[in-house]
């Protein structure tokens, strides 16, 4: 009988426990359908590019400022109601149609790497530094579930050969592909992680576009079902003029203003930053023209606890249908939140970013 109850309390226990592990799971890891977004950080962007010292020293510092973007647990639900400044948004918000995590974080990666190529285009414009463009290959975005080069290649793959002839744009593998009927195959040579693979693989139809119409399969094309994109850079036909930029795993366009100033601040004689500690964020297009981005009243926070003194802002956009889409205005807005001293510049163009700068008077540099 003693033994019986011993077994019973026993069970009670073990049942006890795994019910306490399972609440644990599902408090604080089970993830919900969104993300939290949040304060990240702001980082110096100096030890970032590489480019030949032209002797003059630079005292400020520009920085580009990221977004903390975390799967949301339960306890981070509810730990979003307590933070004022944490936002919860959809994941189907920012992932395309039928694109995993890992797809979403490889097409910020590009993404990055684009906003690189633009930023030295855009500083080399502003210098008069004469350029040309390289092709470095093309990289795989997002792959289509139901195609046969799903589980072959992964996000990420470089497509190097198509039936051995070399590939250098997007374009290349349509022309290979052109004439190929469903089910025909092709051998891949592809590289991940700078090992270079090869596999046989069938093509199938592509999907139609969103809106686009109805036609007949056999007038359809056939393809990998992948989403590849460009990866080029910039060589500065002078060597001793050539950037490059190594991020490490800071991902998305939004830093292309910030590199295109340090590139033109390091390539310059002047130290524009003037003394200044200066973070901001907006893409760059390869004349200068800067573009908005999402959550920048997070990157406000995130400057003003690494002591930025100057943020630069893109300019609210106005759409063709006249639809606001605010990017200063909101950086003002949580500036004024959060009681910071730090000044916010509206800018449309790297022009504004660099006039504002030469108007500041020199930091002085008081011992202590």
């Amino acid at each position: 009988m003693g033994e019986a109850r011993e077994l019973k309390r026993a069970s009670r226990i073990i049942v006890s426990v795994f019910i306490a592990i399972a609440l644990v799971y599902g408090v604080y890891f089970m993830p919900l359908p969104l993300f939290i977004f949040s304060a990240g950080t702001a980082e110096t962007i100096q030890p970032m590019v590489q480019v030949k010292p032209n002797g003059s020293e630079k005292r400020g510092a520009f920085m580009l400022t990221t977004v903390r973007v975390s799967d949301a647990s339960v306890f981070g639900y509810l730990m979003s109601f307590v933070r004022p400044y944490d936002e919860l948004r959809r994941k189907t918000e920012l992932l395309r149609d039928n694109e995993s995590e890992q797809e979403y974080t490889q097409r910020q990666e590009v993404s990055m790497l684009t906003s690189q190529y633009t930023a030295i285009q855009a500083a080399y414009h502003m210098l008069d530094i004469p350029y040309h463009i390289s092709n470095d290959g093309v990289v795989i975005m997002q792959i289509y579930k139901d195609f046969p080069a799903s589980g072959i290649l992964e996000a990420g793959d470089y497509i190097v050969k198509v039936d051995d002839n070399p590939i250098q744009l997007s374009e290349d593998i349509q022309k290979q592909l052109k004439g190929k009927k469903p089910g025909d195959t092709v051998t891949i040579a592809y590289k991940r992680k700078n090992v270079t693979r090869t596999a046989q693989i069938k093509l199938a139809l592509l999907p139609l576009e969103k809106g686009a119409a109805p036609v007949k399969d056999e007038d359809r094309r056939v393809g990998l079902g992948v989403v590849p994109a460009n990866v080029q850079s910039v060589k500065a036909n002078n060597g001793d003029k050539q950037v490059t930029i190594k991020a490490g795993e800071i991902g998305g366009p939004s830093a292309g203003l910030m590199f295109s100033l340090e590139i033109f601040n390091r390539l310059s004689t002047d130290d524009i930053t003037k003394g200044y500690k200066i973070a901001g964020t907006g893409t760059i297009d390869d004349k200068g023209t800067v573009g908005v981005i999402g959550g920048i009243q997070h990157k406000i926070i995130a400057a003003d606890k690494a002591g930025a003194e100057i943020f630069f802002a893109p300019k609210d956009y106005i759409t063709p249908k006249g639809e606001k889409i605010p990017n200063y205005s909101d950086a003002v807005k949580r500036a004024k939140d959060i009681n910071t001293s730090m000044k916010i510049v509206p800018v449309g163009n790297m022009d504004d970013a660099l006039q504002y700068l030469k108007s500041l008077p020199e930091k002085s540099t008081k011992a202590s």
